[in-house]
């Protein structure tokens, strides 16, 4: 992509002294990928949203394969039941829906699972009527999610 450029002056000089430049500079492609790349690494955090929920602490946990087919049920302090707790898909429902529309999940998928997230001051009878009607519908992989306990602070 380089032209011939005729001088200025009126001095007799070769075609030969403008040699086309046959380099490519990659010096802007690589500072817009940095940039991209700066960008990425801002808003990825931000693309982890879900509903807040204050989980119980266990001493022994053990992780669980982490998969994309499993769905996400939060059960909120005030009682809220939510399918999925994604911003995106977030979907609150009464347990009479929730039995329903897992029991289409559990058509769909058999091998459907479930975790479960409750807030810790979710009162039992809650948790139950939730876990109740998990098992309405016919799912039987179902998961608790915890966070492991904390350290406590040693006194001095």
């Amino acid at each position: 992509m380089a032209s011939f450029i005729k001088p200025s002056s009126g001095a007799k000089t070769s075609r030969r002294a403008f040699a086309p430049v046959a380099e490519i500079n990659v010096t802007p492609m690589v500072d817009v990928m940095l940039v991209l790349l700066v960008i990425f690494i801002v808003t990825a955090p931000l693309l982890t949203t879900g509903v807040n929920v204050n989980l119980p602490q266990t001493a022994r946990t053990r992780s669980l394969p982490q998969d994309n087919t499993a769905l996400t049920l939060t059960v909120q302090k005030d009682g809220t039941i939510t399918l999925n707790a994604v911003k995106q898909d977030a979907v609150t429902l009464d347990l009479e829906t929730l039995i329903g529309r897992l029991s289409a999940v559990r058509e769909a998928n058999p091998q459907i699972r479930v975790y479960v997230k409750g807030d810790k001051d979710v009162a039992y009878g809650v948790m139950m009527d939730v876990m109740a009607g998990v098992t309405a519908a016919g799912i039987t992989q179902v998961a608790f999610v915890t966070e492991p306990k904390r350290a406590a602070a040693k006194p001095r």
